[in-house]
């Protein structure tokens, strides 16, 4: 039986991949793509859901390419954007791809650290303060936040590069403002998290649980007791036998299918049962009678 890293999508991927590591162009983390026109982050988006790691050559490429363009020997091929610090988002970008595969590089560790020490200050008695925010901002950054992403900084960068990095207090804190932020995190999901969808078979509610794969990757066991309300919307939304079917609506491409082909039921199911099933283990599966 073939497995997700040997199935056809991961396959057309890999053979897109460019001698130098990258897939051309490399910003966009939109679901929606064409394999012909793929960019760096869908590919490596799409790689880590179907289970690639740092053990795979072609994220070791990866990684290597973007290592060389966050020291300075290589640019990335897009058009610099002018509504924010392009430099700046840059950086924030590689650095946020780079750890989602390796905490060993000290590049990316220090965008970390600099965004770190801004969240620090921004909640630094356990609630957020915009104003401490830009304070330090632009103590580290020697500049103003500029741009939505960075004025507003809730996004799947910050998010992602920030999990494991905070102090417990510190952390518990972010993860209850993002949470309750109104607009999701950017990128990912744009409503308040706090609300589950409506309609399980859905795209929305196939994002909603990006969202909260994204939040599961913090360890601190604070952080995840929050997320049970998710566990529990989970568990309603089973099918009688125990699996999860989140209906042929939920395929995008990026989260789903896993599998070559959603021709059959059974495989649609057995795709979407996996998906749930790992989120449960990062949850604690054992504490909602889940079987990992």
């Amino acid at each position: 039986m073939k497995t997700l890293k040997e199935s056809r999508w991961a396959e057309v991927i890999i053979s897109l991949q460019n001698s130098d590591g990258s897939w051309g162009f490399f910003h966009s983390l939109s679901c929606n793509f064409k394999c012909s026109s793929i960019t760096t982050e869908q590919a490596l988006r799409r790689l880590q859901i179907l289970g690639f790691t740092m053990d795979d050559e072609p994220i070791q490429k990866a990684v290597s390419y973007m290592h060389s363009c966050l020291a300075g020997e290589r640019q990335i091929p897009d058009r610099r954007e002018k509504l924010h610090d392009w430099d700046l988002f840059t950086s924030l970008m590689l650095s946020t791809w780079i750890r989602r595969f390796t905490s060993d590089d000290p590049l990316a560790n220090r965008t970390a650290e600099r965004w770190a020490e801004v969240i620090s200050n921004a909640f630094s008695d356990g609630t957020y303060h915009h104003d401490r925010y830009v304070k330090a901002y632009k103590q580290v950054f020697k500049k103003a936040p500029r741009g939505g992403r960075f004025v507003d900084f809730v996004s799947f960068y910050t998010v992602s590069l920030l999990a494991d990095f905070l102090e417990a207090p510190l952390e518990e804190a972010l993860f209850d403002y993002i949470l309750s932020h109104d607009t999701g995190i950017y990128y990912i999901y744009e409503h308040c998290l706090l609300n589950t969808p409506e309609v399980f078979k859905s795209k929305q509610a196939s994002r909603f649980i990006g969202a909260i794969e994204l939040l599961s990757e913090y360890k601190n066991p604070r952080c995840k007791a929050k997320l049970k309300y998710v566990a529990d919307w989970l568990l309603r939304n089973s099918e009688p036998d125990g699996t999860w079917d989140m209906g042929s609506a939920s395929k995008d491409g990026m989260y789903f299918p896993l599998s070559d082909s959603w021709r059959l039921e059974e495989t649609r199911k057995k795709d979407c049962t996996y998906r749930i099933s790992r989120l449960f283990e990062r949850l604690g599966a054992e504490q909602y009678g889940i079987q990992s």
